[in-house]
């Protein structure tokens, strides 16, 4: 699957009284039919997209599905796939924020409607990043919430995670071959000196904890004591082991320059660049998990040479095609995202309108060098990799053949396979750790 993505991130700032809505700052309300058409230029035929939250989800139980309508019936009719990405790291008004203990269960009731709106659309991330939303939302203190405890990253951390597996479930329920892709940062802490170990131990285990609990992994015996010390109870924990639906999943790895650390003594951490790179890494989590995996954000800044960005598109396909021959199920790759971004260069914390050249597009959607080398990219390759990286047991169908009678036939399969595999429980916990 060759993706891109239009950037639908919308935290608060300010104590609530600022969002920052990337939607309208990259000029996509106004230009959405523009940038299909890009998409279709690219020949990518998969978007990383979704509606709105702060718009479309106005109070509990109320929708305002009038732009998403117009959107998602022109991706139907130009029969591009949507990965819909139905929360990025904001929540509307009224929910407050991610230490709101009810947003798990009206989220899942949000991502119901949804389904039940579009049950053409099969492919879903229903929370983005969840670890990084937790982390930039409830301990470093930038966004959303903006406090900085170890408690509050594990009571946000616990509320994102359940409100994503509840929504896998509620999805379920509606169309039960629905496939997940948990775009995850992918985060590794290396220490400066020896004295540095210990705390880099201890980043390198919280890394994993958003998709330990959405997967139901056992976490280690110290990692429990974490979370039982800062908030999380007993039954938190073994609602995840029990509520798994790990087997509808695909591991989503999203890797960026900025996403390996050095880790000082004292616990302050710095970028470290590019160290281990993304394969080495994809590995590390593939290890833990065992799922097919996909690449689903990466992108560089086009610099003064202006070719920046597409040395780093060739490195991470060629880290992509690394993890592919070394025996790993790897069914995708993302350029994230469509046009330049604004204001990431300060992580959505100024809203100074800085624009970031990292898009596929400029916000005038004029091509950049990368989006002609990705467009390029996709055309030599999308017929060439072999049918055995296929790896899924359920097929994505494009909303052209959304009625077709064998995709019925699968899905009356899928929903008989998943009352015999869930119950109750949604399938068993795993083995070793706490």
């Amino acid at each position: 699957m060759f993706a891109t993505g239009i950037e639908n991130s919308s935290p608060t700032l300010g104590g609530g009284r600022i969002r920052v809505d990337e939607m309208d700052k990259c000029g996509h309300y106004r230009l959405w039919q523009k940038d299909f058409d890009l998409v279709q230029e690219l020949g990518t035929g998969y978007l990383r997209y979704g509606p709105p939250i702060h718009h479309s989800w106005p109070g509990p139980d109320r929708y305002d599905w009038s732009f998403a309508d117009e959107t998602y019936a022109d991706l139907r009719r130009r029969d591009i796939v949507p990965i819909t990405d139905l929360c990025h790291f904001g929540v509307p008004d009224w929910i407050g924020n991610f230490q709101n203990p009810d947003f798990p269960a009206q989220f899942a009731r949000y991502a119901r409607a949804f389904a039940l709106r579009y049950p053409w659309v099969q492919l879903y991330t229903p929370v983005n990043e969840m670890y990084i939303c937790a982390l930039f939302s409830a301990k470093y203190g930038w966004w959303n919430e903006e406090l900085t405890t170890d408690a509050a990253f594990v009571t946000a951390l616990g509320n994102i995670v359940k409100a994503n597996v509840l929504a896998m479930r509620a999805i379920l329920e509606v169309r039960a071959d629905a496939i997940f892709i948990q775009s995850e940062s992918t985060e590794y802490f290396h220490a400066e000196n020896p004295a540095a170990i210990r705390p880099a131990e201890l980043m390198n285990a919280v890394r994993f904890l958003s998709l330990d609990l959405n997967y139901g992994h056992r976490v280690s015996s110290e990692m429990y004591e974490y979370l039982m010390d800062h908030g999380m109870t007993r039954a938190d924990y073994h609602f995840f082991l029990d509520e798994t639906r790990k087997h509808h999943c695909i591991m989503g790895n999203d890797y960026y320059a900025t996403n390996e650390h050095l880790l000082h003594p004292d616990g302050r951490s710095e970028w470290a660049g590019e160290i281990y790179g993304y394969s080495v890494l994809t590995t590390q989590y593939f290890a833990r998990y065992g799922l097919p995996v996909m690449h689903t954000e990466t992108n560089f800044s086009q610099g003064p040479q202006g070719d920046e960005a597409v040395r780093w598109l060739r490195k991470q396909w060629a880290n992509v095609l690394r993890v592919r021959n070394d025996g790993l199920p790897i069914v995708g790759f993302t350029w994230y995202s469509l046009t330049d971004q604004v204001d990431w260069d300060s992580a959505l914390r100024q809203t100074r309108g800085t624009v970031n050249p990292v898009g596929l597009y400029d916000l005038d959607r004029r091509i950049r060098p990368v989006g002609e080398a990705y467009r390029e990219l996709i055309a030599q390759w999308r017929d060439v990799l072999p049918t055995q990286s296929v790896v899924l047991a359920l097929p994505v169908f494009p909303p052209s053949q959304q009625q077709d009678p064998v995709l019925r036939r699968v899905e009356t399969r899928a929903r008989e396979r998943l009352r015999r595999t869930s119950g109750p429980s949604g399938g068993g916990p795993q083995e070793g750790g706490a």
